[in-house]
């Protein structure tokens, strides 16, 4: 059984899969990028303000599952420029306290609509 999770809080998807879907106790978030849910726009002013648009949207998502970044255990997060790490890093940690969720972070040659970072997550709903 899963339950389909959808927010308008969060961008609506940009193809054919959800916002996130729970199945079991598993709480799986597609890779969010900088849309903004109000506008539709991309948000690319900076890296710092992109990596917080892809947070805030997780936030969103996470809300509407009714769970919030402490339930986060495993993170991807898929950048276009390695040289963005430390930018990125430094906004991503801001959303955790401690227990930090397990974490891969990867270069790739291209994201949707050309943005520079993109975070899938998994979590756990108790």
């Amino acid at each position: 059984m899963k339950t389909i999770v959808n927010t308008n809080n969060a961008p609506a998807p940009i193809g054919p899969y959800s916002q996130a879907v729970i199945a079991g106790n598993l709480v799986f978030i597609s890779g969010q990028v900088a849309i903004s849910p109000t506008t539709g726009e991309l948000v690319l002013d900076d890296i710092k303000t992109e990596t917080k648009q892809v947070m805030e949207n997780i936030k969103s998502i996470l809300t509407e599952a009714g769970i919030d970044f402490s339930n986060i255990v495993k993170t991807s997060i898929f950048l276009k420029d390695m040289q963005n790490f430390a930018q990125v890093n430094e906004v991503y940690g801001g959303y955790f306290t401690d227990q930090f969720p397990a974490r891969e972070t990867i270069q790739v040659s291209g994201l949707p609509k050309n943005v520079n970072v993109e975070i899938t997550v998994t979590a756990i709903k108790p």
